[in-house]
């Protein structure tokens, strides 16, 4: 059986422009890369959770943003072996004032050194295109779905 993800499509009009929220993976690995690296918040759900509230405490956990009703469900996507489920939400929260949680890896790799990394290093507010350009190819349908509604 696949891991379940949720997360939360975040989302801000100004004027007649549209932004979306994306969160770019803390860590080493994904240090030097830019387009195609960039997602929305979300985790991994454990089995029963509520999945709306799972993509809640996402956010809050990788951003530290207290975001509210309404949402409004997309479809699922597949990405890496695992199922995301997402819901757009309209929100106005400052992108450079993230606080992400933290994880432990052994770095550099079989070291037996222990560092600790920011789960989300950076988020930004992006237009249509731009996230096009930035978002993990397994998420787009959820951008152009999240489009195809709002526009």
């Amino acid at each position: 059986m696949p891991k379940v993800s949720a997360g939360l499509l975040l989302y801000r009009r100004g004027g007649r422009d549209v932004q979306v929220l994306l969160v770019h993976p803390g860590g080493p690995f994904w240090a030097k890369k830019d387009a195609g690296a960039w997602s929305i918040p979300k985790g991994e759900a454990q089995p029963q959770e509520d999945l709306l509230a799972v993509a809640v405490r996402e956010v809050r956990e990788e951003t530290g943003f207290e975001v509210a009703a309404p949402f409004v469900p997309l479809s699922p996507v597949k990405q890496s072996g695992k199922i995301v489920h997402a819901w757009a939400c309209e929100f106005d929260g400052d992108a450079q004032a993230i606080v992400s949680n933290t994880f432990q890896l052994e770095f550099p790799p079989r070291s037996g050194r222990f560092a600790e990394f920011p789960e989300v290093d950076k988020a930004d507010w992006f237009d249509r295109a731009t996230a096009h350009e930035k978002i993990l190819k397994s998420q787009l349908p959820l951008l152009e779905e999240f489009f195809r509604l709002v526009l």
